[in-house]
This record gives structure tokens, sequence and C-alpha cells, in this order.
């Protein structure tokens, strides 16, 4: 995966996510199939900054703001104003560049 349109053509064409992805990014790909739950479970445990700003942006998205404030602070990163789609793209983004400068991509 180099970009996030080709992260998102991955979550279109397969069913499964691939469990080799960072726990931050399974739970962007459970969101974007719709499954909050499960993306929530994913990083729920997870003691990670990516994860903790991925567990933010669920929190937002669910309307809780308040506890979206918390996570975060626990992530390091500001709270997001913009539209939940501008979000998904930036967190997405940056964890797969994070990815392919870990794996040499």
């Amino acid at each position: 995966m180099v970009n996030t349109e080709e992260f998102m053509r991955l979550i279109e064409k397969q069913r499964s996510c691939p469990q080799t992805l960072p726990i931050a990014l399974r739970a962007m790909w459970y969101d974007k199939k719709g499954d909050w739950d499960k993306a929530h479970d994913t990083v729920q445990n997870a003691s990670d900054a990516d994860s903790a700003w991925v567990h933010a942006y669920l929190h937002r998205k669910e309307g809780d703001l308040n506890n979206a404030r918390y996570w975060y602070r626990r992530s390091g990163q500001p709270e997001f104003v913009g539209e939940l789609s501008q979000e998904w793209q930036q967190i997405a983004s940056l964890l797969l560049k994070k990815v392919n400068t870990t794996h040499g991509c």
C-alpha cells in the first residue's frame, strides 16, 4: 500500500482485513467497512499513539466528544474540526506513510 487510494481499493475488493496491517490501520479498515464496533474493539486496548488517534476519531464519529478529546490528548494530536471523511483521509494517509517508511516502500 503506497497511498490512501490504493488502501481504499483494497478495502473495496477484500472481504477480510489483512492481519499484517498495524492495529491502527486495521481499525481504519473496519471503520471504512462500516463496522464501528469492530474498529473500536481493535484499538480499545492498544497503548500506542496511533491507535489513540484512531480511537479519538471513532469517538468523535460516535458523537462522544468528551471521550474523543481524552483520546486526542493521549494521541498527541490536535482535535480535528473538519468533516469526518477528511479526518479519516488524514489519519489513513499518515499511518500509511509510516508503514511505507517502515517497510521501505
